[in-house]
């Protein structure tokens, strides 16, 4: 079993922004601000997704489901894209990541 992780999916918005430059423009840092924008969208979709659906349905092998994922991964996509305006690699992020989780896990 292959494991998915931010590497693959940076490798994936790379190649999604190469195949439409022209039409997005790329990433850069100044356009960092917009990514998260969206990314912030995409998250109320998230929400209005769980809103609006009882979790029997978000739980179960179901059309709901189904489409609250893919909301989600649609937040991952601009959270990467994000990442990537402002060159965080996928180790950048593991190791701040395991220092944050440790500092949370002696913080009470």
């Amino acid at each position: 079993m292959s494991r998915f992780g931010f590497e693959e999916m940076q490798n994936i918005q790379k190649e999604l922004q190469e195949k439409y430059l022209d039409k997005w423009g790329g990433l850069y840092p100044e356009k960092g601000v917009r990514m998260l924008l969206w990314m912030f969208c995409e998250a109320g979709e998230v929400a209005d997704a769980i809103k609006k659906t009882s979790t029997e349905d978000l739980l179960a092998d179901t059309p709901q489901r189904r489409h609250f994922i893919e909301e989600m991964c649609d937040v991952m996509m601009y959270f990467n894209d994000v990442m990537l305006c402002y060159n965080i690699t996928p180790e950048e992020l593991e190791e701040i990541y395991w220092e944050k989780h440790r500092r949370n896990m002696e913080r009470w």
